[in-house]
């Protein structure tokens, strides 16, 4: 199982989400190709209402410290709840470019 299939698996059983992209951005550092070390996570969920954002992520980090802990070296973090979803239109914003050094 890849770590972007062990990640969506985790949030899919814990958190039962309206959406989830689970996206590896690896691509888009300097990493070796095939690497699973930089993903970009948006989650849709009702256990998100009524919570602030710092604490969405605590539990996004909760159910994936393992990982964590492990091979990935950034995850992004998109949470909210289906009315801020709908509100956006079901858009998040991109990542941005990588500045962590020279792929030539």
């Amino acid at each position: 199982m890849t770590q972007q299939q062990r990640i969506t698996e985790k949030l899919e059983q814990h958190f039962d989400p309206v959406h989830l992209e689970v996206e590896n951005e690896s691509h888009m550092h300097n990493v070796p190709p095939g690497s699973e070390s930089h993903f970009k996570v948006t989650l849709v969920s009702e256990a998100f209402a009524g919570q602030k954002l710092v604490a969405r992520h605590r539990m996004v980090n909760q159910v994936l410290s393992e990982e964590l802990a492990g091979s990935i070296h950034a995850l992004a973090l998109h949470t909210l709840d289906p009315e801020q979803w709908f509100e956006r239109a079901g858009k998040v914003p991109d990542s941005p470019p990588c500045h962590g050094g020279d792929k030539s």
